[in-house]
């Protein structure tokens, strides 16, 4: 009898750790939860690498109003004839012009048209960067999750070791249980009790993941993420792949380059034209009348044929690069379209197997074990060995439905849009929702 009273000093020591625990975890679910709607909005506002690519867009977008503007008319002044003295009321001619280049029209337009393309782009990527981060969000999201979950799961197989644990002191009492059985439900509550706090130093991993991406301290991310509906994927392959062809960011970016690099054709052409630059002068003289003076200049590219020849050649060679870029870019997008869909798929009926057999038939094979331990049918071994069994189950269960959301996610960053549950077509408002 001795070792089973020492069997009761343990479990009094595992109970204290435990009910810490639980204060602390208590404490936790005092914090509102976290709603991910919330939390996305956050990540939008603070994210560093986001903030970085919208302000590289918005510089982008200052640039077609420099690239279509004249250069700046020139004043000069020339003193001719000035005497040694370096008296310049004194020279011949103090001659002050204001000159203008003037490109040949339609240069400076071409030239907007190119850079408001590469605006366009910029805008892409930061799209591009934001639909990154969504999934990235999300994924950590439902990782911090997963790790409450699996928690929530460990407490509630902790109070089935304890209802046990008072069954076996029942009939260890009437003589019916061994010391042995005893002692393995307490090495069974010390398991369960380092697996829940193990599990919560997961949790404050995955909380730090999630609030690094909010550009925010661990302890500003308080509370825990809302259970996510149930999984479904109702969407075939190919509405997919469709939409992620017209939504997807770098796709549309690809669609500027090649719209670019057309324009830059067209503006090679046009540099073949010649510019111009007209000037007036004001005439101020030392010993004969002032006057004003006028002159036009225009260039000769007649004369410099090879020079723009191979500038066209140029624009043509990187505009046939862009349509092939934008090929590659496809491909590659029907492809992460594809592998993504997969991946989602293989979760989904993994969650849906463990939902309709796996989970009930383990439950209900511990309820038989236990009903067979209670009237002597079964063995002690047996109970603890199917008491692991839907331990191992659930948690195989909740790390489908994580895989799921996580894939989920990609999916949605594969598309380029938010996509629903159910089988509707996916709105392209709310793209990155």
């Amino acid at each position: 009898m001795r070792t089973w009273h020492g069997g009761t000093r343990v479990a009094l020591v595992v109970w204290t750790c435990l009910v810490v625990g639980g204060v602390a975890a208590r404490a936790a679910a005092a914090d509102p939860p976290l709603a991910l709607d919330a939390i996305l909005s956050d990540a939008r506002d603070r994210n560093p690498e986001l903030a970085a690519a919208r302000e590289r867009a918005a510089a982008l977008r200052q640039t077609p109003r420099q690239a279509a503007a004249w250069d700046d008319p020139m004043l000069s002044w020339e003193a001719w004839n000035t005497p040694n003295s370096f008296r310049i009321d004194r020279a011949d001619n103090n001659i002050f012009k204001l000159s203008q280049k003037i490109p040949f029209p339609g240069k400076r337009r071409l030239a907007g048209e190119v850079a408001a393309h590469d605006a366009a782009r910029g805008t892409s990527e930061a799209e591009r960067v934001e639909l990154a981060l969504v999934a990235a969000v999300k994924t950590a999201y439902y990782a911090l999750w997963e790790t409450h979950a699996k928690l929530a799961l460990l407490e509630r197989d902790r109070d089935l070791v304890t209802r046990l644990t008072r069954a076996v002191e029942r009939k260890y009492g009437t003589g019916e249980a061994s010391q042995a059985d005893a002692l393995r439900l307490q090495v069974e509550l010390t398991h369960l009790a380092n697996q829940i706090e193990t599990q919560r130093l997961v949790i404050e991993r995955a909380r730090a993941d999630l609030a690094a991406l909010l550009s925010r301290p661990s302890s500003a991310v308080r509370g825990a993420p809302v259970t996510p509906a149930p999984p479904r994927l109702a969407l075939s392959l190919d509405a997919l792949v469709a939409t992620a062809l017209a939504t997807r960011p770098d796709v549309r970016g690809e669609d500027e380059a090649i719209a670019r690099d057309a324009t830059a054709v067209e503006l090679a052409h046009k540099n073949r034209l010649p510019d111009f630059e007209v000037s007036v002068s004001r005439f101020v003289n030392d010993d004969m009348p002032d006057g004003f003076g006028a002159s036009a200049a225009v260039s000769l590219p007649i004369f410099n044929r090879a020079k723009y020849a191979a500038a066209l050649d140029e624009a043509n060679a990187r505009l046939a690069a862009s349509r092939a870029e934008k090929r590659r870019v496809e491909d590659a997008v029907r492809r992460e379209v594809e592998r993504a869909f997969l991946a989602t798929r293989t979760a989904l009926l993994q969650h849906d197997l463990f939902s309709a057999t796996h989970v009930p038939h383990a439950e209900q094979a511990l309820r038989v074990t236990e009903g067979a331990y209670e009237t002597g049918d079964g063995t002690f071994g047996e109970l603890i060995d199917t008491l692991r069994g839907v331990q191992s189950v659930h948690l195989e269960h909740l790390a489908a439905q994580g895989e799921f959301e996580r894939a989920f996610a990609e999916l949605e960053e594969a598309v380029g849009t938010a996509l629903p549950r159910g089988g509707a077509a996916p709105t392209h408002e709310g793209r990155h929702e």
